[in-house]
């Protein structure tokens, strides 16, 4: 049973925990690595202008994950969740083959 003053005294480490979880560099660590198992099947690339144009046919120039309908972050984010990456986030100037245009 947790008394009164061992809450007052969890609160701030809790808050803290959460602000520097908060931080770009823990989004960072949880970037998407081309070479997991599922970028590679989407052909996932940290660099939209690396993307393999021979193999994706539906590539296109301006396409990139910050303009996708996919993307959960806003358009000037440097990276954002996506639901084909769970729990892992991805570059806003990358592409995967799932792209699809955002309204």
């Amino acid at each position: 049973m947790t008394t009164r003053r061992q809450f007052i005294q969890i609160v701030p480490v809790a808050a803290g925990t959460a602000l520097i979880a908060g931080r770009p560099a823990f989004a960072q660590a949880n970037l998407v690595n081309e070479k997991d198992p599922q970028a590679v099947a989407l052909g996932y690339v940290a660099d939209a202008a690396k993307a393999d144009k021979a193999k994706y046919k539906n590539w296109a120039a301006g396409q990139n994950c910050s303009n996708c309908a996919l993307y959960q972050g806003k358009p000037t984010d440097a990276t954002a969740g996506c639901p084909l990456f769970a729990g892992k986030v991805v570059g806003g100037k990358a592409w995967c083959s799932a792209y699809a245009k955002k309204a």
